[in-house]
């Protein structure tokens, strides 16, 4: 039986790098997805690769960081395929800065995307995960359902990095959401799980100076580190390379599958070795 049988996982920023891979990774085994991303155009595509490998998907876009959004993706997952097991926070972007230039925009931006966002995704979430697991609780019947969180970190949430105080702040945030979630709603059997990347080869972590950007709040904000940066970041690492999106995406997966049944509060580093 695959590992995702009759499961409903909604993944956020989707349409691209790790999230989609990881999107596609869940359908490969057995998974209906949801695939949420800033643009329509991206997330249609990722959808419409998982239907041509006979997989179930649908696009909701839209920003995980506007008012009522976390509602409506949530809500138009379940009245779509009726129920909700597993939810990927991945969505995030970068706006570097050393923290004396460092803008007020810059920090709240970074922290509204990368901590606000998944808190309001999961507090959405509690009508689709806690509560159907409450009643079964009070009902003294088994869990019938696979359900959990995976919240996507990072190495710079739990070692720090140069320009990225922002960043590194709100992903260490992650981490505490992570383990406060675990300790709460672990008795309905809800599991809460982060994953911190260390440098996977995607557009945040490209040269800078290839000029890919993200439009945040009406400016175009470029992604990537320095070339100069680039080799030091990844070749530190035991592996000496950097990991891919599907390497990057196997962690998600396996933090949210039965082979981590018994797995709860953890942050799972899957950086080739880097920081051991």
């Amino acid at each position: 039986m695959p590992l995702f049988e009759n499961q409903v996982v909604v993944v956020t920023g989707a349409g691209r790098g790790i999230g989609a891979a990881t999107a596609k990774l869940f359908a490969d085994h057995g998974a209906a997805v949801v695939v949420n991303d800033l643009d329509a155009e991206p997330a249609d595509a990722v959808v419409r690769e998982i239907e041509k490998a006979r997989g179930l998907a649908f696009a909701v876009p839209g920003s995980v960081t506007e008012d009522g959004f976390a509602e409506h993706l949530l809500d138009a997952a379940v009245g779509h395929f009726g129920k909700l097991n597993v939810l990927v926070n991945n969505a995030g972007f970068l706006w570097d800065g050393m923290v004396h230039t460092m803008t007020d925009e810059q920090w709240l931006k970074v922290l509204e995307i990368h901590t606000f966002a998944p808190f309001r995704l999961i507090r959405a979430a509690a009508k689709h995960l806690r509560e159907p697991a409450k009643a079964e609780l009070a009902a003294d019947e088994p869990f019938s359902e696979n359900r959990c969180i995976i919240n996507v970190s990072s190495t710079s949430g739990l070692h720090g990095n140069v320009g990225q105080a922002n960043y590194a702040t709100a992903k260490m945030g992650v981490v505490g959401l992570t383990k406060t979630v675990a300790k709460e709603w672990g008795r309905f059997g809800v599991r809460c799980n982060a994953v911190a990347f260390g440098f996977i080869d995607t557009r945040m972590t490209r040269p800078k100076e290839e000029g890919e950007t993200i439009e945040v709040a009406g400016q175009e904000i470029v992604q990537g580190i320095p070339e100069a940066a680039r080799g030091r970041a990844f070749t530190a690492n035991p592996l000496g390379r950097p990991g891919t999106d599907e390497e990057a995406a196997g962690g998600i997966v396996l933090m949210a599958s039965p082979l981590a049944g018994y797995i709860t509060g953890h942050t799972l580093e899957v950086t080739g070795g880097a920081g051991i």
